[in-house]
């Protein structure tokens, strides 16, 4: 093989690098840039658009003889600028993006002692001149061969990290991103340093970093191993804080909903102690109207009935739902709504059976009630309503929550929840229809969340638990 053969071939081998590694990128994005239920054409294009980015642009970087780190900074940034049209949140888009060309130089960095090697071998076996002949095709056929090792490296560096990002993953904020960012842009500014100081040419003196120094042939490829695992460590450490967080977030909301069916409860007890209290009364105040009859003291009788009316009044529960927890939780509610001038109808009736738990259910209720509360808020007097209902079917249980709302639903494509968008802050923020969907899913059920107009609608089907 002539020399211009060799660099034909070489240029054609680094063209299908670049194909491979933009289909690699392509394959690493691909589960985190559109929901199970999206159709498959616009996965597709969303797909071929991650592709595009990569190839177009480390093609002009190979015509032009534009430093691939630049090429690798305008290929994360375009990413970046797309992100919505790719279905993913800019920050985490951002991470993917170092994460892969991280792995790609980690993976070449090691591949690179392994060239090394395979390159001294080719030399020792060149000592006849016909051997020095065929040197372009040894030469690159082994270029080849470490190149596929390489391609199979990377794939099992970007399958692994996939799958453990994968296994919790929700919209980074700026300082979670730059705790992800520090192991992995350290190791590509690493690399970089390395593949600078691995040649060096000086007054026509060629240096080699490994022939000067042949322990380096097994330093470099453990400190890129050890920055690989130091990623694998942040990624694995991040699954655990956002567990950790949302444990914290339950256990917060669980807290001040017990604290509040307490405090409801502690309200029922009163109210029964005062029906003790009035039935115990009662013969006094039968002995009180007898003797204003008998005295003739007819207006008396009247105000004293009002006044035992008044007071019997303050005891009233307008809703009974047939449980004491639920019947706490929805006439709290009722008042709330009261008091902001919603329109509040209820035709709820707690389930007979015993298959069910009144904890979870005012758990749902509650949630539900609260999140039409604060919808109606932003809606006009007049126009604000909150219907709930909860029926029974045979091994079935039915709660649908009804209530005005104005704006627009995003829906989460992971959760199929609703996004939240009470503020910047969504750390404790889109919790409630989470904490509905956890204790539906005790009862085996199902959530099915409707935005139709001006009206929002939840209805939760909970099916009968049978007891142990």
């Amino acid at each position: 093989m002539s020399e211009a053969g060799f660099n034909l071939i070489m240029n054609i081998m680094s063209g299908i690098q670049v194909f491979l590694y933009a289909a690699c990128m392509t394959a690493f994005f691909y589960p985190f840039m559109a929901g199970k239920k999206e159709r498959r054409k616009s996965r597709i294009k969303k797909a071929l658009m991650v592709f595009a980015v990569y190839m177009v642009m480390y093609f002009i970087g190979m015509t032009t003889a534009v430093y691939g780190w630049l090429c690798m900074i305008i290929v994360i940034v375009l990413l970046a600028a797309a992100s919505k049209c790719l279905d993913m949140g800019r920050e985490f888009t951002i991470l993917l993006g170092v994460l892969f060309f991280c792995a790609r130089k980690l993976s070449a960095l090691i591949m690179r002692s392994v060239s090394f090697i395979v390159d001294k071998r080719l030399e020792q076996k060149a000592e006849t001149l016909e051997m020095t002949k065929n040197i372009f095709s040894r030469a690159a056929s082994n270029y080849a061969f470490v190149a596929v090792l390489q391609m199979l490296l990377l794939s099992v560096m970007l399958c692994v990290m996939g799958r453990l990002l994968k296994k919790k993953t929700r919209k980074l904020q700026i300082k979670e991103l730059c705790y992800m960012l520090l192991t992995p842009v350290t190791g590509i500014l690493f690399v970089n340093i390395i593949f600078h100081i691995l040649l060096i040419v000086n007054e026509n003196t060629m240096i080699q970093l490994y022939e000067q120094f042949p322990v380096f042939l097994g330093i470099v490829p453990v400190v890129a191993a050890l920055f690989y695992a130091g990623v694998l460590i942040t990624i694995v450490s991040y699954q655990k804080m956002i567990r950790l967080q949302e444990e914290k977030e339950k256990y917060f909301v669980e807290q001040q909903q017990v604290h509040a069916i307490q405090e409801r409860m502690e309200e029922v007890e009163q109210f029964y102690h005062g029906i003790r209290q009035m039935k115990h009364e009662m013969k006094n105040h039968m002995t009180n109207i007898k003797g204003l009859v008998r005295n003739g003291s007819y207006g008396d009788i009247e105000q004293y009935i009002d006044h035992m009316d008044e007071s019997m009044d303050v005891f009233e529960l307008t809703i009974k739902t047939g449980n004491t927890v639920t019947d706490v939780i929805v006439n709290d509610k009722q008042k709330a709504a009261e008091k902001q001038g919603i329109q509040f109808q209820s035709a709820f009736s707690y389930p007979k059976s015993d298959g069910y738990n009144a904890y979870d259910i005012g758990v749902i209720i509650n949630n539900l009630l609260q999140n039409a509360l604060e919808a109606c808020e932003k809606m006009a007097e007049g126009k604000r309503y909150i219907y709930l209902s909860g029926r029974q079917k045979k091994k079935f249980y039915v709660i649908n929550v009804k209530n005005s709302f104005e704006g627009e639903v995003t829906f989460d494509t992971k959760t199929n929840l609703p996004l939240s968008t009470k503020g910047r802050d969504t750390a404790l923020h889109g919790i409630g229809l989470s904490n509905v969907k956890r204790e539906v899913d005790k009862y085996m059920g199902d959530v099915d969340i409707r935005a139709r107009k001006n009206e929002f609608s939840v209805a939760v089907l909970l099916q009968e638990r049978r007891k142990k």
